[in-house]
C-alpha cells in the first residue's frame, strides 16, 4: 500500500526489539511491492504496444459489413398489404421514410429479383393487403439539387419505341450524366404513382414497391414550369438505357411478359389482377365508357384468345358527357367486358366501365400485378408539397351523406417569383378554344385552371379577361368576377363595366360590351386586344371605325360570319346591332368623339389582372349564391355538374379546385359547390365555368381527368413560378 493510502496507526510503547522486528518487516513489505508495481507497468505498456499493433491490422485487413437490405432503397420492397381496399389514402406523409435514391444505396438489376417474395394478393382471391404505418428514418442529401447546368432537354419520350408527350432534362454532374423527368409525366406515361410528401425536394414514389416499409424516394429539381424527378440510380435499378437524341429521351426497358389475367367480383365493384413477371412501365386512359390500360408487356397468344375483342363496329354518333358519369355499360355477367390486344412487346386491356363507377390502377411487388378496380370512389387521396406555396390536395369531402371528390391547389401568392395572368387559346385572338394542356403549355405556366365562359359553337368569351391593365374581353350581366395585383391582394365579388360614348356635338350613348362573344341590341365596341380583326355576329351591322378619337368611317356588316373586317391599331371599331343602327346618324365622319369608362364596383379598376364567370358563391364566410341576380337560368341554377372554382382563405391563400361528381352520382349543385368551400376554409369563392371543360393543370398534365375527357375551353387562369414569358 502506498503512503497516501496507508492508514495512519496509533502509537504503542513498545520494547526495543519488536520495535526493530517491525521496522525490518516494513522495509521487506516496501521492496515487494515497488518490484510488483514495476511488472505491472511493464505489462500494461507491452498489453498497449500489442492491442495497438492488432488494432491497426484489423482496420487494414478487415472491410466493413455490407449493408443489410433493409438499409438500402430498392425496388424488392416487402408487399403492398391489404385485404378488401387499395393501398390506403396516401394522406400520411412518407416524406421521411426513405432516403433518396443514389448511386451510394441502390443497386442495378442482376441475378436477384427486383420485388420481394411474398405474395400481396391472397390465393383464394383478388384482395391487396392493407398497408401498415410507415415508419421515419433520416434523410440523405439529394444529388440532382447540385448547382448544373442542364446539357439536353425536350418534351417527347420514346418509350419502347412509343412516343410520349412528357419533359425531360440531362445534366452532367462529375463524370456522369443525369436523367430527369416531369413528375406528372412518369406519373402518366410509365406508371409511378406519386405519394404524399411535405418535402418538395423529395418526392416518395410507388412502382412495384411497398410504400408503407421504405418507399423508393425520387430528388426533385424545379425548372421552368416543371417539377422534375431525378430517375438516374431508379432506371438504373430498373435496368432501364437512357439516352438523349435532340429534343428526345429514349428510354429502353427490359422485355417483360405478362402471365395471366384473373377477374374477380368485391363488395364494391370488380377487380382484375394482371400478373407480370417483371416490373414494366404501364400507362391509363380513362375514356368516359372505356379504361384502357396499355403495358409494356408480351402476351401469350392464348391468352389473346381468351379475351379476343369483338369484331369492330361501325361508329356510333357522339354527344357530351361527363366523364364521372359513364354511359350504362350492362355486360352479360357480374364481371366487366374485357378485351386484350397485343401488338410491338404492348398489350392493350380495354375494359367497359360500368355505370357509376370509375378506374383505379395501381402496381404492387411480388408477384408483380397491375391491380385495376371498377369502384365508385377511385379518387387516391393524397397532399403533396409540390414546390414552395404550391401544395397539390386531392381528398373526398363530405357533404351530408355525400361524398365529393375534390382536387385542389393551394397556392401561397406571396411566395417569391409567384405570379398569377389569364390565358387563353391564342395570344393573337380572343376567337378560338384549346384543350387546357395545350393553353398552359403554350403560355408556359407552371399551373392552370379553366375560368370563364365562352360560346361553344362561335369560340367567343362571355365575361371578363383583363390582363397587365388591357381588356382583352369585358365583363357581362353583373356576373361574379376575380380580380388581384402583384402584390398578392385579390378581390371577389360581382362586376360590371360602364363605357358612354360622347360626341363633339353633345350627343352620349351607352356602351354594353367590350370586346365580347355576347350579342345583344345597341352598341358593342371592340379593340385590337381582341384581334386584328371582327367578324359580324349579327346580320345587318353597322360598323364605324374610329381612329384617334375620330370618326374615320362606316361600313354595312352584312351577313353573320361571312366578312372579317380590321380593327384600327390606333383606335376601336364600333359595331351597332338592332335598335344601336339609329346611332350612326351622329356618328359621321370626321365627327370627334370621347370614351369614358368605369367599374362597378370601383376598386375593381385599380386591379390590372381580372378573370369573370360566375355566380359568385361565397363572400366573408357566407354563402350569397344567386344565379338570378347574375342572369344564369333557371336550368342552369340547378344543373348538378363538375365544378372549377377558386377561393381565398384566411391564411392569404388561393384554393384552385376542382369538384368532380359524388361518389355514386352525379356533380355537385351550385348551392353545394358553395357549401363545399365554405366547409374547406373559403372567406371569398367563385365559381368558374365547369361540366365537361374543368380541368385542373400541373407540370405539364391534368391532375383532376383524363384529357380525352376534357373538352376545349377558351381562357384559363394561369400560374407561373419563373419570370413570365409573355
Amino acid at each position: 500500500m502506498s503512503k497516501r493510502a496507508r492508514p495512519k496507526t496509533r502509537r504503542v510503547d513498545r520494547p526495543r526489539d519488536s520495535a526493530n522486528l517491525l521496522r525490518n518487516q516494513r522495509s521487506a513489505d516496501r521492496i515487494v511491492w515497488a518490484t510488483v508495481s514495476k511488472r505491472t507497468i511493464v505489462l500494461f505498456v507491452l498489453s498497449l504496444v500489442v492491442s495497438s499493433f492488432a488494432l491497426a491490422n484489423a482496420n487494414v485487413e478487415t472491410p466493413e459489413p455490407p449493408l443489410s437490405p433493409r438499409q438500402e432503397t430498392r425496388l424488392n420492397q416487402p408487399p403492398l398489404v391489404a385485404k378488401e381496399t387499395l393501398p390506403p389514402p396516401q394522406v400520411a406523409f412518407l416524406s421521411e421514410v426513405s432516403p433518396v435514391l443514389t448511386g451510394q444505396n441502390t443497386q442495378p438489376v442482376g441475378d436477384k429479383p427486383l420485388v420481394s417474395q411474398r405474395s400481396p394478393v391472397s390465393d383464394q382471391g383478388s384482395a391487396v393487403a392493407k398497408p401498415k404505418t410507415p415508419t421515419i428514418s433520416h434523410t440523405t442529401p439529394l444529388l440532382s439539387q447540385v448547382s448544373s447546368k442542364v446539357a439536353r432537354q425536350g418534351t417527347q419520350i420514346s418509350l419502347n419505341g412509343q412516343m410520349y408527350t412528357a419533359a425531360w432534362r440531362q445534366w452532367q454532374v462529375g463524370a456522369s450524366v443525369r436523367t430527369a423527368i416531369s413528375d406528372v409525366g412518369l406519373m402518366q406515361n410509365l406508371g409511378m404513382e406519386l405519394l404524399s410528401t411535405r418535402d418538395f425536394a423529395r418526392q416518395p414514389i410507388q412502382w412495384f414497391s411497398d410504400p408503407t416499409r421504405k418507399p423508393l424516394v425520387l430528388a426533385t429539381q424545379l425548372g421552368g414550369a416543371y417539377r422534375y424527378l431525378d430517375i438516374s440510380e431508379f432506371a438504373r435499378m430498373a435496368g432501364w438505357r437512357l439516352q438523349g437524341v435532340g429534343d428526345k429521351l429514349q428510354i429502353t426497358s427490359v422485355p417483360a411478359r405478362l402471365k395471366d389475367i384473373q377477374q374477380g367480383s368485391q363488395a364494391w365493384g370488380s377487380r382484375i389482377i394482371i400478373d407480370l413477371d417483371r416490373p414494366t412501365p404501364w400507362r391509363v386512359s380513362d375514356r368516359v365508357t372505356e379504361g384502357v390500360i396499355t403495358v409494356d408487356a408480351s402476351a401469350d397468344p392464348t391468352l389473346i384468345d381468351r379475351f379476343k375483342a369483338p369484331p369492330p363496329q361501325p361508329p356510333q354518333p357522339t354527344q357530351e358527357i361527363e366523364d364521372v358519369a359513364p354511359v350504362p355499360v350492362k355486360p352479360q355477367s357480374n364481371l366487366p367486358v374485357l378485351r386484350v390486344e397485343n401488338a410491338r412487346n404492348q398489350t392493350t386491356i380495354r375494359v367497359q366501365i360500368p355505370e357509376g363507377k370509375r378506374i383505379q390502377v395501381f402496381s404492387v411487388p411480388n408477384p408483380n400485378r397491375l391491380v385495376i378496380d371498377l369502384r365508385p370512389d377511385a379518387l387516391l387521396e393524397k397532399e403533396i408539397l409540390w414546390a414552395p406555396g404550391i401544395r397539390w390536395r386531392q381528398q373526398y369531402v363530405n357533404l351530408g351523406q355525400s361524398r365529393f371528390p375534390v382536387v385542389w391547389l393551394e397556392v401561397d401568392p406571396r411566395v417569391n417569383r409567384m405570379s398569377f395572368r389569364p390565358i387563353w387559346s391564342n395570344p393573337a385572338t380572343q376567337v378560338g378554344t384549346a384543350p387546357l394542356i395545350r393553353t398552359a403549355q403554350l403560355w408556359q405556366a407552371t399551373a392552370a385552371i379553366n375560368a370563364g365562359f365562352f360560346n361553344r359553337k362561335q369560340e367567343l368569351p362571355l365575361g371578363a379577361i383583363r390582363r397587365d391593365g388591357r381588356w382583352f374581353s369585358g365583363p357581362i350581366l353583373n356576373r361574379g368576377a376575380i380580380a388581384w395585383n402583384e402584390t398578392g391582394q385579390f378581390k371577389i365579388g360581382r362586376l360590371s363595366l360602364q363605357e358612354t360614348l360622347a360626341t363633339s356635338t353633345g350627343m352620349s350613348q351607352p356602351v354594353l360590351f367590350l370586346n365580347s362573344g355576347y350579342v345583344k341590341a345597341g352598341i358593342s365596341r371592340y379593340t385590337p386586344e381582341w384581334g386584328p380583326t371582327y367578324t359580324p355576329l349579327t346580320d345587318n351591322e353597322i360598323l364605324v371605325y374610329v381612329q384617334n378619337n375620330q370618326v374615320t368611317g362606316q361600313m354595312p356588316g352584312g351577313i353573320v360570319g361571312q366578312s372579317a373586317f380590321p380593327i384600327p391599331t390606333d383606335g376601336y371599331l364600333l359595331t351597332l346591332r338592332g335598335d344601336g343602327a339609329s346611332a350612326a346618324s351622329f356618328l359621321g365622319v370626321g365627327t370627334q368623339v370621347r370614351l369614358g369608362q368605369s367599374t362597378t364596383p370601383t376598386d375593381f379598376a385599380s386591379y390590372p389582372q381580372i378573370l369573370g364567370a360566375g355566380p359568385l358563391l361565397v363572400q366573408n364566410r357566407q354563402i350569397v349564391l344567386d344565379a338570378k341576380a347574375e342572369q344564369f337560368s333557371d336550368a342552369f341554377s340547378k344543373q348538378m355538374a363538375i365544378r372549377s372554382a377558386i377561393a381565398t382563405t384566411t391564411t392569404g391563400t388561393l384554393m384552385i379546385a376542382a369538384i368532380h361528381s359524388r361518389v355514386g352520382g352525379r356533380g355537385p349543385s351550385l348551392a353545394e359547390t358553395a357549401q363545399l368551400l365554405q366547409q374547406m376554409g373559403a372567406i371569398d369563392a367563385l365559381n368558374f365555368d365547369g361540366g365537361s371543360s374543368t380541368g385542373l393543370y400541373l407540370g405539364g398534365q391534368l391532375l383532376d381527368r383524363s384529357p380525352y375527357t376534357a373538352s376545349r375551353v377558351h381562357n384559363a387562369l394561369g400560374l407561373f413560378l419563373a419570370p413570365l414569358p409573355f
